[in-house]
């Protein structure tokens, strides 16, 4: 049987993970592997998360499971921070998973189990996971215009043209803040136009809500999620605690999922404790169990919520060193909009070729697209990026 396998496409960022570890370069700097970095380079355990592994340590009494859909006061804090009231509590089904990737997926299977025929729409780009777990599945997919090539922001008269296509039905997948991989976001009075279009045509969104806190803050990130929860009548929120928490390894996320009304959300929970039981059982619960004692104890909250905004303010520095940087070495402001961009992610422009070059030439790892990751800069590294980069060209 085994040798029937075929190979598989590998990982582009796995692949330049592992080239990156082979350079014996000293002065080399990794863009590309997607978490945060400070500017030595150490991916920190938050502090509220260390406090809170100490305190479940002394109180834990058992490794027992929790439920198929995780452990009920996780779903209810995590509700809490994104939705904060802007839905009926009772309309909302919620599901622990193996982090924001394992939401996703269960997300996609609860739409094609409700919609077989439902085409999913993304973004171009969007990624790369997207694609590949719908193609994975079997499900019919279709791109939308988003990423303007020529500004680095959202062509939105593109992606709204594109969308005339949905109908009802169909699932479009939407990234709640903090784009990935351009890091251009859609203004609110957007999203409000885009709402507006959702509703009159039936389309269900999905929104992937990986960086929240990451981008302009807690709140401000979750507002265009609240604006669709609370105008639409169904939504599916798949969110991540990897970044905001800082416990990638840890796996936790989760998949909100709101129904018209109090009444369908029995059936959305108990499909959803389904779907779990068909693909993992029951989730893991160690970040989840940190996540909800931080979020339900106030002093426990107010550090998390100081350290979140340091990691936050510090990215958003480096994008302003790194556009001031490009603007004194060019003079002029086409890389202003690095400053624009929000959360990790910034796709620069640079060709393969370029990418490759920076590679070869200067050290500078990124995905080949161009997107590199801010939280992979520091202040030193800063202006040999610049650099690198219009030597390169870019």
């Amino acid at each position: 049987m085994l040798e029937n396998l075929k190979p598989q496409a590998a990982d582009k960022i796995l692949m330049l993970m592992q080239m990156f570890r082979e350079d014996p370069r000293t002065d080399k700097i990794d863009l590309g592997v997607g978490v945060y970095k400070t500017a030595d380079g150490v991916t920190p355990i938050m502090r509220a998360v260390k406090t809170a592994e100490k305190m479940l340590w002394e109180v834990e009494a058992t490794k027992s499971y929790t439920g198929l859909a995780g452990d009920p006061a996780y779903g209810s804090a995590m509700r809490d921070l994104i939705l904060n009231g802007a839905v009926e509590n009772d309309r909302v089904a919620a599901a622990a998973t193996p982090g924001g990737t394992g939401a996703i997926r269960q997300a996609l299977e609860l739409i094609r189990l409700a919609e077989p025929d439902a085409t999913v729409w993304l973004s171009a780009p969007t990624w790369p996971n997207h694609p590949s777990i719908i193609r994975y599945l079997g499900m019919p997919m279709q791109e939308y215009r988003y990423f303007d090539a020529a500004s680095r922001g959202v062509d939105f008269d593109g992606m709204m043209a594109d969308l005339k296509g949905v109908k009802a039905g169909d699932a479009v997948l939407l990234h709640g803040c903090c784009h990935n991989p351009t890091g251009a976001d859609l203004t609110l009075d957007q999203w409000k136009t885009l709402v507006a279009h959702l509703h009159k045509t039936g389309a269900v969104p999905l929104i992937d809500l990986a960086y929240q806190g990451f981008g302009d803050g807690l709140e401000e990130d979750a507002a265009a999620t609240r604006l669709v929860v609370s105008s639409l009548p169904e939504v599916l929120i798949a969110a991540s605690c990897s970044k905001n928490f800082g416990i990638y390894r840890e796996r936790t996320g989760i998949l909100l999922a709101i129904s018209e009304s109090a009444k369908g959300q029995p059936v959305t929970q108990g499909t959803l404790a389904f779907l779990n039981r068909q693909n993992y059982s029951f989730p893991p619960d160690h970040g989840a169990r940190l996540v909800t004692m931080i979020l339900d104890d106030q002093d426990l909250t107010a550090d998390w919520k100081t350290e979140l905004e340091e990691m936050r303010l510090g990215m958003l520095g480096l994008r302003e060193q790194l556009a001031s940087e490009l603007r004194q070495r060019t003079n002029s402001d086409r890389f202003d909009f690095i400053a624009r961009h929000r959360g990790m992610f910034s796709r620069i422009g640079a060709s393969p070729e370029q990418v490759q070059l920076m590679r070869e030439k200067n050290g500078i790892y990124m995905v080949g697209d161009s997107r590199l990751n801010i939280a992979g800069l520091n202040a030193k590294t800063v202006p040999l990026l610049a650099e690198a980069m219009v030597a390169a060209g870019v």
